[in-house]
This record gives structure tokens, sequence and C-alpha cells, in this order.
């Protein structure tokens, strides 16, 4: 039934063998989908999928009917386990040609997509990404496939000339990265430092920016350091999105980031995982190791970026000059709805409630931001994880976080509806996490709020601040939560 495959190797099913995954190692290149029989060139409709470019991901096309097409996602490299992240890209269409893909491979079963997320497309003549409609999307478990859950999704061609992209999520590539920082760099900003930490396994850059004043860095004052990491998980580009908008706040000109720069010193890593996310990967680096599972022992030569960031970490928490007082790990959630976060256990009463004052802050000034989803845990499968290897190496001064958001959607305070993510909404989520360290550290007494007025596309969204009570959102009750109850384990 099938004349073209990725794999001609691959088994037609794809069932839950590690076998048949581990056979597609690769990813479609110009792959030309034609009807069983058909010789020569191909006609207007037979579609051509492509996914070797950066941060793609489909391993194999089943042509099922002229209408329908059978995708297979390529596991993450070295580790068949991970199926999630996919994008791609479709030619030859014909004008108001409709067809019905099935991504039949996942590896997760429990899936925003039961909720109403929808991939992302984008198109040659319309080069932003939008959300397909969600009666569109369907999820399923599937007898065809050895009942895994798959999800199919309609959709028209309206455009002949035009190359359609998918994804699972807006990407966020490597080399995206890079211009940005290069950008920055352009700036010659006397605030912000770049350096390269490392190199990652494929030669990559791992880079590090510092954001603070110049005098922080000369001074024989003890420096206060906020230290935020993301992209550890490859296809979590969500968090990508919220560390540009922490950067893009710290370096502006409003009063509340020069008066942030002025007393904090911040290290950012925006790309833990270079190599997975250029191979588009969902969880794993070029290795096949979930690296947020490596800190206790990270090896400097199967995991060179995480022990770059672990070295530098150790040096200022040994050093007398140093107070490393905030350590964030930015990842995506796919089965829970906002943003919120995960913080370890005190056994005293008084040292969890100052825990707890930076996410209630937050929720107080994102309105995406839920505090009833926030939850403190110390699972044992969490050991190996960024947020508890540093909650047990560093002291009870310093607050070491997870924050989370969701690939799909928010939820207001007593609304019905959701509302899908955006980019943009992504780094505005960012750009309150920084103005939230004002917050903070001005209820500690540590600093006072500048004077100045705040603009207005940076003006802070004031749910509940006259009264000091963080509304409950979306995604549950209960501050103590169990991460065990859900599938995303961080």
């Amino acid at each position: 039934m099938t004349t073209n495959m990725a794999e001609s190797s691959g088994n037609t099913e794809t069932g839950n063998g590690i076998g048949n995954e581990m056979a597609m190692s690769r990813n479609v290149s110009k792959l030309i989908v034609s009807p069983p029989g058909f010789n020569g060139h191909p006609n207007k409709g037979h579609l051509i999928f492509d996914a070797c470019f950066e941060s793609g991901n489909l391993g194999r096309v089943d042509f099922i009917s002229e209408f329908e097409y059978d995708l297979f996602i390529r596991p993450d490299t070295c580790n068949p386990r991970f199926r999630v992240w996919f994008n791609f890209t479709v030619e030859n269409t014909k004008e108001n040609q409709r067809i019905i893909f099935n991504i039949v491979n996942f590896s997760k079963t429990k899936s925003l997509y039961r909720d109403g997320m929808s991939p992302v497309v984008k198109s040659t003549s319309r080069p932003s990404w939008q959300r397909m409609p969600s009666k569109n999307v369907y999820y399923y478990r599937c007898p065809d496939h050895r009942k895994n859950y798959v999800m199919s999704f309609a959709f028209c061609f309206d455009r002949e000339d035009d190359v359609y992209q998918f994804a699972y999520c807006y990407p966020y590539t490597y080399t995206r990265l890079q211009h940005y920082l290069e950008n920055l760099d352009r700036l010659n900003l006397d605030y912000v430092h770049r350096e390269l930490l490392g190199l990652s396994v494929q030669q990559r850059r791992f880079d590090l920016l510092t954001i603070t004043s110049p005098m922080n860095l000369v001074s024989e004052a003890e420096q206060r350091v906020v230290f935020i990491t993301a992209r550890v998980h490859p296809g979590e580009t969500p968090s990508s999105f919220v560390c540009q908008g922490i950067i893009d706040f710290l370096v502006s000109q409003h009063p509340t980031a020069k008066s942030l720069r002025d007393h904090l010193v911040f290290k950012i890593a925006p790309m833990l995982n270079p190599d997975g996310v250029y191979l588009g990967n969902y969880r794993c680096s070029l290795m096949g190791f979930d690296l947020n599972r490596h800190w206790q022992e990270p090896s400097p030569w199967a995991h060179p970026t995480l022990y770059g960031v672990k070295q530098l970490i150790l040096e200022m928490h040994n050093s007398p000059k140093a107070s490393l007082e905030f350590y964030i790990d930015i990842h995506a959630h796919s089965t829970m709805m906002n943003g919120f976060m995960y913080g370890n256990i005190f056994e005293q009463e008084e040292l969890f409630q100052r825990q707890a004052t930076f996410p209630k802050l937050l929720c107080r000034n994102a309105e995406d931001f839920s505090y009833s989803s926030t939850s403190f845990n110390r699972d044992t499968m969490k050991a190996g994880t960024g947020r508890r290897f540093l909650g047990g190496l560093l002291d009870n001064s310093s607050y070491c976080y997870t924050l989370e958001v969701s690939f799909y959607s928010y939820m207001l305070s007593g609304a019905a509806s959701t509302i899908p993510y955006t980019e943009e909404a992504y780094m505005k989520l960012g750009r309150n996490v920084a103005r939230t360290f004002l917050d903070y550290y001005q209820l500690s007494g540590n600093m006072a709020r500048p004077a100045a007025p705040v603009s207005s596309h940076l003006r802070r969204e004031k749910t509940s601040a006259a009264s000091g009570i963080c509304p409950q959102r979306a995604g549950g009750s209960a501050k103590t939560r169990k991460t065990s109850n859900r599938e995303k384990t961080t």
C-alpha cells in the first residue's frame, strides 16, 4: 500500500516496539509520496515531505489514500523512548487540496491535544506561525496502531505555490538564539557580557549572559546572583521565548530593569542542550541523555554543557564574594495549563513560606501564572534535576525553582475558556518574571522601587495587587499538589 517511505526497512506498523522506532534514525528528505503503482514525475498534489532542516523532525510517511497520510515522529537520537516533537514541511500541493494527517506514534498518552491544543502552521506567503483551529484536530486511541494514541488533523492547502510547515509548537532554533545574541552584542551595552562557557558534543556554542551594572563586577561588596537556565529539554520551545522575554526586559531602559541591574547579577544560560535543539529532539541530547537527570555527576565528555554550568555554580557557591540567591530552570509542560512553578520542600514552616513568596508575587504580576498549580516536592525521581540537586547543595537562603509554562494555553481567573499562548505571550511571561524580582527584594527591604512611570507596553497586569491575594486559576487548588499525578516529569 505504501510506495514511498522514509525508511523502506521499517514495518508499516509502529506499535510500541523499540525496534521499529530505532529503524527511524533519520528525517525524511524531500520525500515524494505517490499513490501505489504510480511511476514517473510526480503530479501536482503528490505531496513532498521534508524535515532535513534545523530542529526538523519527521521519520516516515505512509500513503493511506489521496486524502490521508500516516506520519511517524523520528525518536530522539540514541533514545527511542521519546517521540513528541514534530516539525516538517509539505509542498507540491494543489489549490484547495484537503488532507488528513495522522501522527501515529506519540510516546505520551496524556496530551493537551485532548483539551483543544492544535499544531502550529505557517507558509511561504504567510510566514507568521498560527495555531490551527481546534475543531480540525482529534486525539484518540487507535486500534490500527496497537491502541497507541494518534493525533489527526485536517488541513486544506489553499495556495499551490506555497511551502507549508507544521510543528508541535512554535519552533525556537539554535540559530535563532545565536542571531539574537549577536544582535545583543552589536548594542555594545556595558551591562551585558556574553561569554562562551563551553562547547557541546557537536561543537556548538554554549553561551552565558551576565547582566548587571559594571560596578557590581569590580566592587568588593557581595554579589547577589540570580541564575536562570532554559532549554535543557530541546522540544520545550516555549522556555526559550520566556527566557528571551526575561533578557529583553533586563537589558531594556525600563526603570525597574535599571534598578535590578544596579542591585543584582543575572547569569543566564539560555540553551543548555544546543545539540538536541538543532537535531529536533524532544527531550534528549545527541547521545540520548535526558540532561535534567544528570546534575549530580555530569560528564565533561557526555554532558559538557551541564558540566560547565555546574562548575560555574559550584565556583560561585564556594566564593565568599557571591551569594546565589535564586536558581530558576525554565521548562514547558505538555499536560497542564498556565504557567506555574515547582519548588523544594523545607521542614520549617518559615522557610516554606519564604520560598512561596516569589511564586505568589509572580501570580500577582502575570495573569497567566497559576499559584494554585504551583507545588513543592522532593520526589525521588526528580533527584537528578537542577532544582533538586541545587536545592540540596545551596543553603536555606537560596531558592531553586522549575518554572513551567503550558505548551498550549492559559485560563484567567473566573474565565470559562482558555487563551492560547502566542510567542509574544510567552515572552510577556518572561518580562513579568524579571520584574517580579524587584517586588521580591522590595518586600524584603533590600531594594527601593524606582519612581519613574512605567511605559504602557511594559505595564504589568494588576490582577489583585491591592488585596495582596493571588487569585486561583485553572490547573488545581492545592499548592502542595503532587507531581506524580501528572504525566510530565521535568
